[in-house]
């Protein structure tokens, strides 16, 4: 027997010690995807032949036994996803043959063996989801050539990101998200001509005011994903982020005080899907050139200072399924082409200066799932377009200036979870046909100038948790059933020809 392969099954139980006395000629052991636990048998050891072992995704506990250092002919180990806990052994780093190490989703703790680092053969190391700590070696880079993918996100590491990095020359992913590495980003990470993720995401990371990082990283012209949000950078973002290659399809550089403008040249980067910005301290206009990026699917620039009118340039983006814009200074009106982006399933303007109405074409969006445009100076009725987003599970018109009646056609959003038009100026009835929409789960209609009873339909919203109908000129007995057994008096403030249950405080 050269080779067992049980992988993806629903196997129980511990690996039998034994499983080495009778097998001295294992080659390889799949043993990944079950549900195995107790402990790694230290006794593998035995099967001096082996080359992969593979127990990942399984149950198994206590720590990496130090005698699988004796298969000195491992070329692949993969022990990710499970409870294995205590320090790496450093005994792993003898194995010098070894290719893929492969520790990924588990408990360890305490700082990589320097033994590791040193692994010639090494081609793929994966150490993240787990918490680990310490930092990385000053030679990083000259003791394993062969590495192609270094992984050791979502872990407590922290220190410098030395610049020997760059004699990782066969690098093509490099991921240290989520940890607490300090000091610049080295340049030389621009000498890595095979790299194509870089993800330094959520750490500390400081640079220059120019961002010279970013415009090394232009030389990687295989780079396909770039993830460098959420670290205190706190420079300009540069014009020259539009010299990165064709090969680029994810730039991700969110929560990271990047100032100045959004440069024309973002428009070169044409085959970019997601481009996320949100939460910087951009100022200027959304430029033109924006157009430029036929294959963007989702553009996020939320949370930043940009000004003007959200220009029509957007509408040509037919491939876009997400678009965030809020919490900025835009003014004018809603761009009525956005009703011509089929492909929207998600259009977020809240806090902004909108003003002018709601454009009644954006209810040929069929597929929108999330629609949020409150807290803008939007003015008008609803339009009773709106009761053709079907698939809708979010709309939020509220803290705008609406007026007129409440569109029955709402009714009709069976799927939706959660409505608001809250604190406008609507007036006329709640519509019956809202107790149609049984998925409900929050429905807030506070502040307005409604009048006449709440629907009795409205007891056949049995999910609905959340309910607002306080300061309008409701009037009528309140219903008792569905979810208006939960309710209390808050759902109903200052609407004082109300009555009903003592509970609600209200006339009897």
């Amino acid at each position: 027997m050269q080779v067992i392969a049980l992988a993806n099954n629903n196997l129980t139980g511990e690996l039998p010690m034994t499983i080495c006395d009778h097998l001295p000629n294992l080659v390889g052991l799949y043993l990944s995807r079950n549900y195995l636990d107790g402990v790694i048998p230290p006794t593998l050891e035995k099967c001096r032949n082996l080359q992969i072992l593979e127990l990942s995704i399984n149950e198994f506990s206590g720590t990496v036994p130090r005698e699988l250092a004796n298969l000195t002919s491992l070329t692949g180990l993969y022990l990710g996803e499970q409870h294995l806990g205590g320090e790496i052994p450093e005994e792993l780093g003898n194995l010098k043959n070894l290719q893929v190490l492969s520790l990924y989703h588990s408990e360890f703790t305490g700082s990589v063996p320097a033994s590791i680092f040193n692994m010639s053969a090494l081609q793929n190391l994966a150490l993240e989801a787990n918490s680990l700590s310490g930092t990385l070696p000053s030679e990083l880079g000259r003791g394993m050539p062969n590495i192609e993918k270094f992984n050791c996100a979502d872990n407590y590491m922290s220190g410098f990101i030395p610049a020997s990095i760059s004699n990782f020359t066969r690098l093509n992913g490099l991921d240290l998200g989520i940890n607490s590495f300090t000091g610049p980003v080295p340049e030389s990470l621009g000498n890595l001509e095979y790299l194509e993720l870089l993800d330094l995401a959520a750490n500390y990371f400081s640079s220059d005011s120019t961002l010279s990082f970013l415009v090394s990283l232009t030389n990687c012209r295989k780079l396909r994903v770039i993830r460098f949000g959420w670290n205190p950078l706190d420079g300009v973002f540069p014009a020259s982020v539009g010299n990165f290659s064709d090969s680029l399809q994810i730039f991700d550089g969110s929560n990271c005080k990047m100032k100045g403008t959004i440069p024309e040249e973002i428009g070169n980067l044409t085959m970019v899907a997601i481009m996320n910005l949100v939460n910087n301290e951009f100022t200027g206009h959304i430029p033109n050139t924006i157009q430029g990026l036929p294959n963007l699917q989702e553009l996020n620039l939320g949370g930043n200072k940009l000004v003007g009118t959200i220009p029509d340039a957007i509408c040509n983006l037919k491939n876009l399924g997400l678009v965030d814009l809020s919490q900025n200074q835009f003014s004018g009106s809603i761009p009525p082409c956005l009703g011509n982006v089929t492909s929207l399933r998600y259009l977020y303007l809240a806090n902004n200066r909108l003003n002018w109405t709601l454009p009644s074409s954006l209810g040929s969006l069929r597929d929108l799932i999330e629609f949020n445009v409150s807290s803008n100076l939007l003015s008008g009725k609803v339009p009773i377009e709106i009761g053709n987003l079907k698939v809708a599970t979010l709309v939020d018109l509220s803290k705008n200036e609406f007026n007129g009646k409440i569109p029955s056609t709402l009714g009709g959003l069976d799927r939706m979870l959660s409505l608001s038009l809250a604190h406008n100026k609507l007036y006329g009835p709640i519509p019956d046909s809202f107790g149609k929409m049984l998925a409900l789960e929050f429905l807030d209609l506070s502040n307005n100038n409604l009048t006449g009873e709440i629907p009795k339909s409205l007891e056949a919203l049995v999910y609905l948790k959340y309910l607002n109908f306080s300061f309008n000129e409701l009037s009528g007995e309140i219903p008792t059933g569905g979810p208006f057994a939960n309710a209390t008096g808050q759902s109903f403030l200052s609407n004082y020809a109300l009555c009903g249950d003592s509970k609600f405080h209200v006339s009897p």
